[in-house]
């Protein structure tokens, strides 16, 4: 008798994720979620531009050039450890630890730049390297061990945030040649080049979700995970590949926060995981799973980006933006809730 597949091995009849996803009612179910994502990121756009309207009245500052470039680069960071995050909640999952590995990321880069004589473009891969084992470790704990994401990630931004402190005695990494700031500061035919590398991985990530065979299987591990391991999809290692490119972004993003502040900094990050996964969800991701755009995700992102630097030009006190941007997590969050129940009721 023929032995069956293992669960955790692709069958090599299986062409996709058709067998999990075939039925007429699963692609009703996937249409419905294509529609739920796009209602959630025209509502976070149409929140935007009257955000964006308001403001130009508001403050004489808010349009001009060097403010649009500032929030750019401001939002730069954020976008691109949020298209991390947002391909792990694709996953029903959830990253606490970006902050840490961010901070991790861009103290190892300033180090080896500082230290060891490596050129910015050289330490920038050497921070990728250090997200993407961070990464590593996550999807191992999630994917091999079984933990929840939760506890994993959760245990490693204490892990990380640790080893920040060690490395740095819990003092900054300064005197750094000025090369180090070109990523975070530098320009290309007068764009800064912060909004460029955000362009490109947002491009790259929405390609890879929307296009490829690994971005069919991420929708498919969130939506149903025992589902997409019945149709031959390689569950842990798909998965553990999620969080390893999570890593690998969130270390790039750390690199570009150390080079905007010339500085390696071990307190960076700290609540950063707030912005980001509010980004993802007001940009229409799921926290159960099996929805999420990159477009969304920037929209959310430079939302979150115009509140903070609204706040700053009317002068409101930053804590007072804490309670702006937990509100909207908490808007975002009900209305993704509110859908499913609308969507379960109507079957």
């Amino acid at each position: 008798m023929r032995r069956p597949p293992r669960s955790d091995r692709p069958d090599t009849a299986a062409t996709g994720i058709e067998p999990a996803l075939g039925t007429r009612d699963r692609l009703h179910a996937r249409l419905q979620e294509h529609l739920a994502s796009a209602v959630s990121e025209f509502t976070a756009a149409t929140a935007l531009v009257v955000l964006v309207i308001a403001l130009s009245f508001a403050s004489p500052n808010f349009l001009t050039a060097d403010n649009l470039f500032n929030i750019g680069s401001q939002t730069a960071v954020i976008a691109i450890i949020a298209v991390a995050q947002t391909m792990v909640i694709i996953t029903k999952g959830i990253d606490l630890s970006v902050g840490s590995v961010a901070a991790l990321a861009g103290v190892v880069g300033a180090i080896v730049v500082r230290d060891l004589g490596f050129s910015v473009w050289e330490a920038t891969v050497v921070a990728i390297a250090v997200g993407a084992a961070a990464g590593l470790a996550n999807g191992l704990l999630v994917a091999g061990a079984r933990l929840p994401p939760f506890i994993a990630t959760l245990g490693m931004m204490s892990a990380g945030r640790g080893l920040v402190f060690i490395i740095t005695g819990a003092v900054g990494v300064y005197s750094l040649p000025e090369s180090f700031q070109l990523l975070g500061n530098g320009q290309i035919a007068g764009i800064p080049f912060a909004i460029v590398i955000t362009a490109i991985v947002a491009v790259s990530a929405a390609f890879m979700l929307s296009q490829s065979r690994f971005g069919q299987y991420v929708y498919a591990m969130g939506s149903n995970m025992e589902a997409a391991r019945r149709s031959g999809i390689a569950v842990r290692r798909n998965l553990t590949a999620v969080y390893v490119l999570a890593g690998a972004l969130v270390g790039l993003g750390g690199m570009v926060a150390a080079s905007r502040v010339n500085s390696g900094q071990p307190n960076y990050g700290i609540g950063l995981e707030l912005d980001v996964i509010a980004a993802a969800v007001i940009g229409g991701a799921s926290l159960f799973g099996g929805q999420g755009r990159i477009a969304g995700t920037l929209i959310g992102a430079f939302l979150i980006a115009v509140v903070r630097n609204g706040s700053v030009l009317l002068g409101i006190n930053i804590h007072y933006q804490q309670v702006i941007v937990g509100l909207i997590i908490w808007a975002a969050v009900y209305f993704d809730q509110y859908r499913r129940r609308r969507l379960e009721a109507r079957g």
